[in-house]
């Protein structure tokens, strides 16, 4: 038997339940934490002392009362201590942005991707977080992991790239390069993961949302290609090959125009950047058929939010609204009511900021499958040999 392992990770289960409801509901006491999670109040009081020796937690100088017996201390999630960095890799640019635990920028930067050789493009993420790197050492903060993002589908267990046809990657192993390159770079040995743009999206939304978060959301995004982040039940749903929410290549009219994938009539041909370059006074038409697409992933899916992002809403406000009015809409003729669809909360920064939550939500959920087996990994690639 692996008592000792099993006592670990328990442990570790306990420890993330406690920060989870902290992050949620800040200035809870110790006995109301063991109120909402379950535990006895001992394992509780032995559990936050741990989280305050390591950083995790703060408590407010005056007790209050919270209604529970004595007047007790709340707690809080100690900003001051760590820290995460995002990237996101995207078609033309690369984002990166340093994120406190709670979901605060504390500083981003963004430059043309200077060449989308796998290579080259992994060497000038690795140089671009090391700068980051610096900056919050600067401020004294611990780096709790490095998230990256970038659109196509990923296999996130093993951190291929399977398919991003606006990069032109196919069956590549990216994470192993971004590993390597950071570590050449002197990166700290910390967890890096790697997610499609769109996923990492929508954990941005649900991590750093205020109180608890918006369950199922999806997270749309239309910049040079076309997808959507789907969570659900507290996870994401990536499917069998990380191919889930790939949307921007389901047909939305037969022989329609030619897509970058090949096929043609695909949702990029009609509403992703190109499209919108290619015929600026058509934005009336595609953001129609944005919101037919919205509808169709609200019948599918019945989020409680949808959340829309990338650079078509970013440069055309009205290509959002006119989806909007085309989902309410349809909404009058079914006589339902539709989710909300808003604009993302942080912009340009959306997915790099989310690449930063991504790490976060592995941290937190250590029963997550094949999670330990990737926390290994990316600590043995960042490790210098």
């Amino acid at each position: 038997m692996k008592t000792t392992g099993d006592q670990q990770l328990v442990k570790r289960i306990n420890r993330s339940v406690l920060l989870r409801l902290l992050r949620a509901q800040p200035g809870l006491s110790r006995a109301r934490l063991a109120a909402e999670s379950g535990l006895t109040k001992s394992t509780v009081s032995l559990l936050v002392r741990e989280l305050l020796d390591d950083g995790w937690l703060t408590e407010a100088a005056e007790p209050v009362n919270d209604g529970i017996g004595r007047p007790s201390t709340p707690l809080r999630i100690h900003e001051g201590v760590r820290a995460l960095i995002g990237v996101e890799i995207a078609v033309e640019v690369v984002r990166v942005a340093c994120v406190t635990l709670q979901g605060e920028v504390l500083h981003s930067a963004q430059q043309p991707l200077a060449s989308n050789s796998p290579g080259q493009a992994a060497q000038q993420t690795a140089r671009m977080v090391a700068t980051a790197y610096e900056g919050l050492r600067a401020l004294d903060l611990q780096l709790v992991g490095v998230g990256v993002c970038t659109p196509g589908a990923i296999d996130h267990d093993t951190g291929l790239v399977l398919f991003a046809p606006n990069l032109g990657w196919r069956q590549l192993d990216l994470l192993d390069l971004l590993t390597r390159a950071m570590a050449k770079a002197g990166l700290p040995p910390v967890p890096v993961q790697l997610q499609n743009d769109a996923d990492a999206g929508a954990l941005g939304e649900y991590e750093f949302a205020q109180g608890e978060g918006e369950d199922p959301l999806i997270f749309v995004s239309c910049d040079v290609g076309v997808g959507a982040g789907i969570v659900s039940n507290d996870r994401l749903f990536t499917g069998a090959q990380g191919m889930a929410g790939e949307i921007g290549h389901t047909i939305m009219q037969i022989d329609g125009p030619l897509c970058s994938c090949g096929r043609k009539g695909c949702a990029e041909a009609f509403i992703g950047l190109r499209a919108l370059r290619n015929h600026p006074m058509d934005l009336s038409r595609s953001g129609h058929y944005l919101g037919v697409l919205l509808q169709n992933l609200w019948t599918t899916f019945n989020p409680r939010a949808i959340v829309v992002g990338g650079k078509s809403c970013d440069r055309h406000p009205e290509f959002l609204q006119a989806a909007q009015k085309t989902v309410a809409a349809y909404s009058e003729s079914a006589g339902m009511t539709p989710p909300s669809i808003r604009v993302a909360r942080y912009g340009p920064m959306a997915a790099a900021v989310g690449a930063a939550a991504l790490t976060l939500h592995e941290y937190l959920r250590p029963m997550h499958p094949n999670s330990e087996a990737r926390r290994a990994r990316a600590g043995q690639a960042l490790s210098p040999p």
